[in-house]
Formats: structure tokens, sequence, C-alpha cells
């Protein structure tokens, strides 16, 4: 069982970055793929990121390849969404989320366990 919590959210403007984390509570972290998605206001939640257990393999949206990273600290129970050359588009609520397959979240764009979401909102 995961806890997920979000945080790192804000209001930038665009061409900022803005660095999300999130933070399980648990002790089985380091066994799950983790992954960020998005969904701004009257769309639906969309795949940004993910990352396999061990940080071997990463994936990403076509949208965020080249400005967003995806990292984790198994030490610290934390993901990492770095999020670089912000656009307005890019305004959304964040969240991080957590499976047992990595490519279930990087194929199929879903997961077992869900955070609360953080706020990003990026003014142009």
């Amino acid at each position: 069982q995961l806890q997920l919590a979000e945080s790192g959210g804000g209001l930038v403007q665009s061409g900022d970055s803005l660095k999300v984390s999130c933070t399980d509570s648990g002790r089985t972290f380091s066994k799950y793929g983790m992954g960020w998605f998005r969904q701004a206001p009257g769309k639906e939640r969309e795949f940004v990121a993910a990352i396999s257990y061990n940080a071997d393999n990463t994936y990403y949206a076509d949208s965020v390849k080249g400005r967003f990273t995806i990292s984790r600290d198994n030490a610290k129970n934390t993901v990492y969404l770095q999020m670089n050359s912000l656009k307005p588009e890019d305004t959304a609520v964040y969240y991080c989320a957590a499976d047992g397959t990595v490519a279930t979240m990087a194929l199929f764009h879903t997961a077992d366990y869900w955070g609360q979401g953080t706020q990003v909102t990026v003014s142009s």
C-alpha cells in the first residue's frame, strides 16, 4: 500500500523551471514504477512521464520530451519531475502515480495508486 503526497507546485512564468516532488510514506516504494500525469481544466487526464522501479527506464509524452525529466531517489521514497521551459499549456494539476509495472502507466496510462495532486500554473 502506497500513500503518495505531491509537493512543489506553484505559479511560474512562461519559460521558467519548476520541480515537483512526490513522497511515499510506506515501505515498498522501491518496488513500484512511478509516474506523473496531469489534468488541465476541462480536459482529460494525460500521461506525462514514468520511471521504472530501479530508474533504468524512463518514458515521456511527446509534449514534454526534452523539457521534463523524471527521476527518483528510493532512499528517500521520492520521485521528482523537473520541468524546464514551461509553457502556459503545461498548466494543470499534476498527479503522482505508482504501479507494479511501469509499462502500465507508459502504455495504458493507468496506475494502481494516485496522489492528491499539486497545481502548476504557467502564466504567459
